[in-house]
């Protein structure tokens, strides 16, 4: 990976964040909180909010920088009623259902998590995607790796909330 690598991931990263903003505008409550029609749809506001916890966990491990989660007072601010290390991985429907969390706020957590990500990747250098920040793999994850993984997630997520997007506003 080279410059042009560290460019690309920032771009990517910022289409995580704009696609996001775009599915979050406008929304209610009772939209954000939507399960859909079979009421077990992962609902728009719980989709966000994994991908930025996702997004956090990921990222500060992999830069060894404390996450935004905990260290900026999100956890406070949401006051869900999970641990304090929930990321939503392997969340029941219970879980899911008592989430809820507004757009103000989704959208503020989702940019203080984008901030701390793209002034990381800013400093990287080629050499530096190759370095090992998992080896419970194998092979080892390089830091490359899983900037693609986690990047990659988001994106999934991201398309997921716009679709849930999508069905809510035609129901």
């Amino acid at each position: 990976m080279t410059a042009t690598s560290t460019a690309l991931l920032i771009d990517g990263f910022e289409r995580v964040r704009e696609a996001v903003t775009e599915t979050l505008d406008g929304l209610s409550q009772e939209e954000l909180d939507w399960r859909g029609a079979d009421g077990r749809t992962n609902p728009i506001g719980w989709l966000v909010w994994h991908l930025a916890r996702v997004q956090d966990l990921q990222v500060s491990d992999a830069a060894e920088l404390p996450e935004v989660w905990q260290a900026q007072g999100w956890q406070q601010r949401f006051a869900l009623p999970y641990p304090p290390d929930a990321s939503g991985y392997g969340a029941s429907a219970e879980q899911v259902d008592r989430f809820s969390a507004s757009a103000e706020l989704l959208a503020g957590y989702l940019e203080a998590v984008h901030r701390q990500t793209a002034d990381f990747l800013a400093t990287l250098r080629e050499s530096d995607y190759a370095r090992i920040v998992d080896d419970a793999w194998n092979p080892p994850v390089t830091l490359g790796v899983r900037l693609i993984s986690t990047l990659a997630d988001d994106l999934q997520h991201a398309g997921q909330a716009a679709l849930v997007r999508g069905s809510v506003k035609r129901r």
